[in-house]
């Protein structure tokens, strides 16, 4: 029988890590979990003047560093100066410095959001008209790169290890006592206290360059590493590790002074242990809770219980169901049907309240139905759903194989065990006398000899004896050996047959390949969830976007009643009074027809007229243009055109021609954000 099945539980698995695998790294950087709604000045706008500072907006409080708010110029260079700081509420600003020249600016942010996650992105404005830059922002993402991956991975081995360690204890403590002794559930609990705790540490030395550069190399920066004790999610992860080292303490109790007690021993000892364990259990489960998802938003005080009573749900359910796998395949000791019945109970109730906090955490989380379908987070928590009814589905195909389930077969693979050794006992033969010497008393048949004969006869009679007793003494160790060894060898006959005679039973083999299926889907479960929780909320993700129109509407409503755009252009036509500076006002520089105002000044402010102004709109990214408008003159220096017509929006070249004398012209120009 586990011939035919280990191909297939290796084959399973090997697929199961491949689904895994494809869930973990295509999953990308973690998500932004606090977005940017605003910016002042706004993306891609061109000002008149270099603003004092730069403000971002996000969607929720977020952590700041040193380096947080980067604003750079046209050749790369940073031209902020100070620590960025707190506006107000999410707003956050970092101040310039004075008399930056014209040009496009970059600025780049890369914050910790409330929930522990990173935000990076960047965003481009230009000073007077836009021009080329050095910087690229197209790879400024968060949590990215192998360190990201890591982090992934050690964030999938801690849940991992966590639904392990309290739902493999839970099924020994509550389910199977007996299962305190077998090795392989020893082996399976304590393996999930070195996953967990292994996973803890490795994302405490990764959490620096996480959260920052996302540089291998400073992995084990201890700066960066002091930095992160002081974050709320350090303090998690340190809060974690101390609740192990009491978690280690249970782990010794129960498969050690507990084993050992006697049945009416061990109730008081259970009790104790069953009030510790969930003390330790939940402790744990909040050390996600209070640094994840559920610490920010609404209704925190709320969320985080809830989260905690989920997490332990979770860990109840499949980590019983992963030691109910184990008891199955792996353990000796035959599973009674008494314990599978009781974990069918404890998983019915785990269930219960997986979907009661389930639906609570989608309602907070999402905030309507639309999120399911336009949104990353919607999208997956649909995914997690039909795996939670999949498994639901088997779990159901489970409980039908338990109610079925009895111990006959192994109670009568015993007495069939039993039969064969009186069998055996009866057909060996017994412990008969050893050959020895006769029964006469070896007197000499003369009846007279001499005494020097004597001495010498009783001399040989007592080195025969010595003699007899050495062999007979070799020839019980050799028998006390040979028994050890058919001792061992009856046992391991025992053991095959107990096997045979348990798998024999077609409800415990049916039962066997449903709790295979379930665990199989977990694995699934769990990655899934995995990758959930480095997703940005739908509520969050829906808000940001709502923020982001209502402001984009509201600069829009703006520049239709006073965005005007004025562009400055300086000229010399090389001729007798031929300096000056020319001034193109659009008015309200967007889509449609606009007001357009030329200005013809001397190099002292004061306005004088000249023969001719003629100005070409160019949308060089499009290939429109250029577009000749020839404004009328309405006073000296003044000329003026009304619906000038812009067709789009976009990046426009606004080339001015002056000319100052019959033969002194020439032509200036400036690029402007219009539309």
């Amino acid at each position: 029988m586990t011939q035919t099945i280990t191909p297939r539980v290796r084959t399973l698995v090997l697929l199961l890590l491949a689904a895994c695998g494809l869930l973990l790294t295509t999953a990308g950087p973690a998500s932004a979990h606090a977005a940017l709604t605003g910016s002042d000045p706004q993306q891609g706008v061109v000002v008149d003047k270099a603003p004092d500072q730069v403000a971002l907006t996000f969607s929720e409080k977020v952590a700041l560093s040193g380096d947080s708010l980067r604003v750079l110029d046209p050749k790369g260079k940073a031209v902020q100066q100070g620590k960025p700081f707190e506006v107000s509420g999410t707003t956050y600003a970092v101040r310039l410095h004075g008399g930056l020249p014209d040009g496009t600016y970059t600025v780049t942010y890369q914050v910790v959001s409330a929930d522990s996650h990173p935000v990076a992105g960047a965003f481009t404005f230009s000073i007077g008209a836009p021009s080329t830059t050095s910087v690229s922002v197209s790879g400024d993402t968060a949590g990215g790169g192998v360190v990201g991956w890591l982090y992934g991975f050690g964030r999938y081995m801690s849940y991992a290890g966590f639904i392990v360690l309290v739902g493999g204890a839970a099924f020994v403590l509550g389910c199977w006592q007996r299962g305190a002794g077998v090795r392989p559930m020893q082996r399976l609990v304590v393996g999930g206290w070195l996953t967990l705790t292994s996973a803890t540490l490795l994302l405490l030395l990764l959490r620096g360059s996480y959260t920052g550069s996302g540089k291998v190399g400073d992995v084990f920066d201890l700066n960066l590493l002091g930095n992160v004790l002081q974050t709320k999610a350090g303090a998690a992860l340190v809060s974690r590790l101390l609740l192990l080292a009491a978690a280690a303490l249970f782990i010794s109790v129960l498969f050690g002074a507990y084993d050992k007690r006697e049945h009416e021993e061990k109730r008081d000892l259970t009790f104790g242990l069953a009030i510790g364990g969930t003390v330790v259990a939940a402790g744990l489960a909040a050390s996600w809770a209070m640094a994840e998802h559920a610490s920010v938003g609404l209704q925190a005080g709320i969320a985080m219980p809830v989260d905690v009573v989920h997490l332990l749900a979770v860990a109840t359910w499949l980590g019983g169901l992963t030691a109910l796998l184990v008891a199955l395949y792996r353990s000796d000791t035959p599973v009674e049907s008494a314990a599978v019945r009781r974990f069918s109970q404890v998983a019915f109730g785990s269930v219960v309240a997986l979907v009661a906090t389930g639906v609570y955490q989608s309602w907070r989380q999402l905030g309507s139905w639309s999120a399911f379908t336009e949104t990353r987070y919607g999208q997956l928590l649909l995914v997690k759903i039909g795996l939670v009814a999949l498994l639901v589905g088997v779990a159901f195909i489970s409980r039908r194989w338990t109610a079925q389930l009895a111990d006959t077969v192994v109670q009568r693979g015993k007495r069939v065990q039993q039969k064969e050794r009186v069998g055996a006992g009866a057909s060996g033969s017994g412990p008969g006398s050893r050959p020895g010497s006769g029964s006469g008393s070896g007197k000499s048949k003369g009846g007279g000899g001499s005494k020097g004969a004597t001495s010498k006869e009783a001399g040989a009679e007592e080195g025969g004896a010595q003699e007899g007793r050495d062999k007979r003494g070799s020839e019980a160790a050799r028998d006390s050996k040979r028994a050890a060894q058919l001792a061992r060898q009856q046992a391991a006959i025992d053991t095959a047959r107990q096997k045979r005679a348990r798998d024999a039973d077609p409800h415990r083999f049916g039962l066997r390949r449903s709790v295979l299926a379930e665990a199989g889907v977990a694995v699934v479960l769990l990655a899934v969830t995995t990758v959930l929780t480095q997703t940005e909320p739908g509520r969050t993700e829906e808000d940001a976007k709502a923020a982001k129109a209502a402001s984009s509407s509201a600069s829009s409503e703006s520049s239709g009643t006073s965005g005007a755009l004025t562009l400055d252009m300086p000229f010399d036509t090389g001729g007798t009074d031929g300096k000056g500076v020319v001034t193109v006002d659009f008015d309200p520089a967007r889509v449609g027809g606009n007001e357009m105002h030329v200005y013809v000044q001397r190099p002292n402010g004061r306005a004088f007229d000249i023969p001719e102004v003629k100005v070409a709109l160019t949308l060089e990214a499009r290939k429109i243009g250029p577009l000749a408008v020839t404004p009328d003159r309405i006073s000296t220096g003044h000329w003026s055109a009304s619906n000038v017509q812009i067709p789009m929006a976009g990046d426009w070249k606004v080339a001015v021609t002056v000319r100052t004398s019959d033969i002194d012209q020439t032509t200036v120009s400036k690029n402007a954000q219009i539309g």
